[in-house]
Order: C-alpha cells, then structure tokens, then sequence
C-alpha cells in the first residue's frame, strides 16, 4: 500500500508555514504543514499548469526574443511547457519565493517535469513575483501566474496584493503592449473577472481538466492587455 513519505520540510519567508514535499509511490506531492487545505500540487495531475503556460506560449512561438514570467514554480510543469512552446532565443523568468521548492526543482522532483530549470533559458530568482512586478515596465510579453490557490481560494493573505486591482495593474504595466496575462486558479471567480476588466485588460475564462479528459477542472484566465 502506498503511503506518503515525508522527504524535506521548506519554510515560507515571512509566515509561520512551511511547505512538506512528499513521496507516494511513484509520485511526489507537496503540502502546507498541519495539512491546511490538503495537497497543493501534485506530479500526476499537472494538465492545468500545463495549459497555464501552452496557451499564451504558444502564440509566441515564432516571436524573436520573447520574454515571460512565472509567478510560481511549483513542480516546474508550467515551467517546461513554456519552454516547450517558445523560440530557442526567449527568456522564461520564473519567480519563486521558496528557496526550499528551487531546490527540489533541482533534484528528484524535477526529473518528473525534464529538469526545466537546466534549460539555458530559463532565469529562476528567488524574490515574491510581487516585488518582481513592482519593478518592471513592459518587459515581458506574456505573464502566467500560478500562486497559491488562486484569486478566490487564497492559503496565505500575504498573497492577495497581487490578485487586488493595484496588483493587476501592476501586471498591465509589467507587460509589453499586447501582452498577456494568464491565471490559474482552483475555481472560477466572477469578481476576478471584473477586475481583471477594470485593470485594463480583456478577458477570457477557460476551463481545463487537472489531469486527462475527465474529473477536477480547475480555471485559468486569459487576459490580454489593451
């Protein structure tokens, strides 16, 4: 029987929490300490942070010099579908605040996702993608946000800046013109949307399956900037 092994244990700066990668059986999960909220992410089902990164990626595909941003990453799943997607001359930064998870990148966990972070593509910091924001003007062409539990089901109120109208117009002047923002998020939020209009974007929602053609779906918003 498969049971869950604990294998590291990696503070969140400025909280009390921690993040705990798990072996079971084959696969990897990662959980907040205490169990709040359950499993965040797991190496089985990564459909949605694949398509996090496919949809706005692959209209980039035969763009010279594209730039993007991850917001999160994770297991590294959005990580090398970007890359998969873009021209062997772009720039994939990707912003994690949890030094504990860029190291885990760098080991067993990531071989489940083809070891993205050796890509010479791919820029990691360790910095909150708020900061990071904060301090860009139209440099990338496409942003894809992947933190915490999404715009509705946050896990930590640290978190909610970036998804607030002042975070969002952040985004819209971190962006080239035309750019594009895209958000995953365990559910749907018809506020979000609303915002996301009143931030100078235009819109769109997406369902995707978490894993296969059936069961969870999970959101993710496709916003371009006008």
């Amino acid at each position: 029987m498969k049971r869950f092994i604990l294998l590291d244990t990696a503070p969140i700066p400025g909280t009390a929490d921690a993040l705990c990668l798990f072996e079971y059986g084959d696969d990897f999960v990662i959980k907040i300490q205490g169990g709040k909220g359950g499993q965040l992410m797991n190496t089985r089902t990564h459909g949605s942070e694949d398509a996090l990164a496919t949809i706005p990626c692959s209209a980039l595909s035969s763009k010279a010099d594209a730039r993007v941003l991850i917001g999160g990453l994770g297991m590294g799943f959005t990580l090398a579908a970007a890359l998969q997607h873009l021209a062997r001359n772009a720039e994939v930064v990707v912003a994690e605040l949890v030094p504990g998870v860029i190291e885990w990148n760098r080991g067993a966990l990531g071989e489940k996702s083809g070891n993205p972070l050796s890509d010479p593509r791919t820029r990691v910091v360790n910095q909150d993608v708020a900061e990071l924001l904060k301090s860009e003007s139209a440099g990338f062409d496409a942003i894809m946000l992947d933190v915490d539990n999404g715009p509705e089901g946050l896990t930590q109120k640290s978190n909610s800046w970036l998804y607030s109208p002042g975070g969002l117009e952040a985004c819209a002047r971190a962006l080239r013109p035309k750019g594009t923002l895209a958000v995953w998020s365990a559910s749907a939020d018809r506020a979000f949307s609303q915002r996301l209009s009143k931030a100078g974007f235009k819109a769109r929602e997406e369902q995707v399956y978490a894993h296969g053609n059936s069961g969870t779906r999970h959101t993710i918003w496709i916003a371009q900037r006008k």
